[in-house]
C-alpha cells in the first residue's frame, strides 16, 4: 500500500503536503464519485417517486356534447371535480363524432355526453390517451353516479392492446431508447476512443438505427406486446437514440469526464419521469407535466404513442423536439470538438507518406 510522502528531512508531512498528495492521488476523484453517486442514489429515488407515486389531477380536458346544461349533468361534473380535486375543463363541441375527433387528436382525454333523454350521463373516456387517467375518471364517476343519484355509463373510446393492458409497453421501449443511447456513446468514447468528430457521429447514427430496430423487432415480432406501425416507430426509436447518444458526446465536450452528471440528470432524473410514458400528463405535478414534452424522453413517448394508438393523427411537435436536440447537440460538438477527449492525434508532417 502507497504512503503519503514524507517531508523535507524525513519529517513527517504537513497538512498542506498530505492535501497536495492526496490531490494527485487516485483517492480524490474516487471519494468524490462515491458521494456522486450516493446523491444520485437519493435523486434516483426522489424524482420517480415524486412523479409517479401519487398520480393528482389537476386539470383534465373534457368534451362535452348533447345537453350539458341540465340539473343532471352540472350535478355530475360539480361531484366530479370534488371528488379529483380538479377540474374538468369543459370543450364543449356541436356532435359525439368532433367530440371523438378532439380524442383522436389528444386535444382532450374524456368525452362528456347527455343524451336527450337526459336519464343517463355518459362518460367515454380514452385508455389510450392515457390509462392512469382513464382509471382515476372511471372511479370517480362510478363514486359520483352514486352520490348524487345520477345515473353514469362509462366506455372507453381507445382502449389499450391486449399486449399492453397498463399502457407502459411504449414508455419501457422509450426508457430503452433513450439509455441506451448515451449509454452507447459512452462505450464509443471508452472503446472507441481515436474516432473523429465525423466518424463518431456516423457510428451513433448506425448503432441508433440498428438498435431502433432491434427495440421494435423484439416487441412487436418476437414478444407481440404492441402491434406496431414498424417504420414510424423504428424512426422514432432510431431518432431517439440519436438524440440521447449526441447529448452526452456534447455533455463529454464540455464537461469532459463528468458528462455523465448532466446526462443522468437531464435524461432519467428530469426527462423519464416527466415524460408521461407511466404517468399521464394531466396527473403529473404541474412543472413536470409542462416541462416534459420539451424533452427527448417525454418527445419519445408522444411521437410513439400517438403512431401507435391513433394513426392518422401524428403531430410534428414531437419530431422536432428531438430534430432540436439530437441538431445541437451535434453543433455544439462539432464547433467545440477539439475540447471532446477522443479523436486522433495528428501525425507529425515528417511522418506522413
Amino acid at each position: 500500500m502507497s504512503e503519503l510522502p514524507h517531508g523535507g528531512h524525513g519529517r513527517p508531512p504537513t497538512p498542506a503536503e498530505r492535501w497536495a498528495a492526496f490531490r494527485k492521488s487516485p483517492f480524490l476523484p474516487a471519494t468524490v464519485l462515491t458521494l456522486i453517486l450516493a446523491a444520485a442514489a437519493g435523486l434516483f429515488a426522489g424524482s420517480y417517486t415524486y412523479a409517479m407515486a401519487n398520480p393528482t389531477p389537476h386539470t383534465i380536458p373534457t368534451a362535452v356534447v348533447g345537453h350539458h346544461d341540465t340539473p343532471e349533468s352540472r350535478r355530475f361534473v360539480t361531484g366530479m371535480e370534488k371528488a379529483l380535486s380538479a377540474s374538468l375543463k369543459l370543450r364543449p363541441y356541436a356532435t359525439a363524432a368532433e367530440a371523438r375527433t378532439a380524442v383522436d387528436d389528444q386535444r382532450v382525454f374524456a368525452v362528456l355526453d347527455v343524451p336527450p333523454d337526459r336519464r343517463t350521463v355518459l362518460l367515454d373516456v380514452s385508455g389510450a390517451s392515457g390509462a392512469t387517467v382513464a382509471q382515476v375518471l372511471e372511479e370517480a364517476a362510478q363514486q359520483v353516479g352514486r352520490a348524487t343519484g345520477v345515473q353514469v355509463t362509462v366506455r372507453d373510446l381507445k382502449p389499450l392492446q391486449h399486449g399492453d393492458p397498463r399502457g407502459l409497453a411504449i414508455f419501457y421501449i422509450s426508457l430503452a431508447a433513450v439509455i441506451i443511447g448515451f449509454v452507447g456513446a459512452i462505450q464509443l468514447s471508452v472503446h472507441a476512443r481515436a474516432l473523429d468528430p465525423a466518424e463518431r457521429i456516423a457510428f451513433t447514427v448506425a448503432y441508433a438505427l440498428l438498435g431502433g430496430f432491434v427495440i421494435a423487432a423484439v416487441v412487436d415480432w418476437l414478444l407481440g406486446a404492441l402491434d406496431l406501425p414498424f417504420a414510424e416507430s423504428w424512426l422514432i426509436l432510431a431518432l431517439t437514440m440519436f438524440a440521447s447518444g449526441m447529448v452526452f458526446s456534447m455533455f463529454n465536450t464540455l464537461f469532459g469526464r463528468w458528462a455523465m452528471l448532466p446526462t443522468w440528470g437531464l435524461m432519467v432524473l428530469l426527462g423519464n419521469p416527466s415524460s408521461g410514458g407511466a404517468v399521464s400528463w394531466p396527473l403529473l405535478p404541474s412543472p413536470l407535466g409542462a416541462i416534459g414534452r420539451w424533452l427527448p424522453p417525454g418527445a419519445s413517448v408522444n411521437a410513439q404513442h400517438t403512431a401507435v394508438y391513433f394513426a392518422g393523427h401524428q403531430h410534428a411537435f414531437p419530431f422536432l423536439v428531438l430534430a432540436a436536440w439530437a441538431v445541437i447537440s451535434c453543433a455544439v460538438f462539432w464547433v467545440w470538438r477539439h475540447r471532446h477527449p477522443g479523436g486522433r492525434e495528428a501525425r507529425p508532417a515528417h511522418a506522413a507518406g
